[in-house]
């Protein structure tokens, strides 16, 4: 696993031999390290060995469903998770984000897409593994390096995408995060729908009180600092 700085080790689980060698090519030359694995038991072998900063996850693999080897990432730790699939489902993008995974991404798709979600999650990784603050406002509380939400001393079960971009915002707690900001950092581009930030947001609020994330008109959103 690299530190800060250092090329971030990518595990490419994908059975596809000519993607695979794309895929292999584009992280090198993004930077990257990239170890392939053609099989759900290949790829799960190489998470104990080589604990990849992040794994791009076919969920079509020849020998397990990905959804199951996603089931396997997430009981070993944090590792940033992005699910490369298909199955254009909407079913299936939901059961892969509920088990963990931090983004999603259809087949087939850009380079350049692809680059900027690897970059949001390697961010959201390193928050995981460095000294990242606990924020608290009123009795509410955040522990990013733990990856823990809070409220009035409850846990507070949040989705992967939900606990992403909370942590946006917790970051600049009391201040103002603009829409094209939280959309690059939690989707990887500030093109993403709007729709999806409004909806997140919302969950958000139902979640941990409508006074807590309040909306700063034509600019984002803003954790309440109380």
């Amino acid at each position: 696993m690299s530190g800060q700085g250092d090329p971030a080790t990518i595990l490419v689980v994908e059975d596809d031999p000519s993607l695979s060698a794309a895929l292999i090519a584009t992280l090198k030359a993004a930077g990257h390290r990239p170890v392939p694995a053609r099989t759900a038991a290949e790829g799960v072998r190489w998470l104990a060995h080589y604990r990849p900063d992040l794994v791009l996850l076919d969920l079509g693999l020849p020998d397990r469903d990905g959804l199951s080897v996603l089931r396997d990432v997430r009981g070993r730790g944090a590792t940033p998770v992005i699910v490369l699939s298909a199955r254009h489902a909407e079913a299936v993008k939901v059961e892969a984000l509920d088990l963990g995974a931090d983004d999603y991404v259809a087949k087939p798709f850009g380079v350049d897409e692809l680059l900027a979600r690897i970059r949001a999650a390697l961010r959201h990784g390193v928050q995981v593994k460095g000294s990242a603050p606990v924020v608290v406002s009123g009795d509410l509380v955040i522990d990013l390096a733990r990856r823990t939400v809070s409220k009035a001393r409850e846990p507070v079960k949040l989705s992967p995408k939900e606990y992403d971009l909370l942590s946006e915002l917790a970051l600049a707690i009391g201040r103002p995060v603009g829409h094209a900001a939280l959309l690059e950092a939690v989707w990887g581009s500030e093109r993403a729908d709007i729709q999806y930030l409004r909806v997140y947001i919302g969950q958000l609020r139902q979640k941990l009180g409508a006074e807590m994330v309040l909306s700063e008109p034509g600019v984002g959103y803003r954790l309440a600092q109380i």
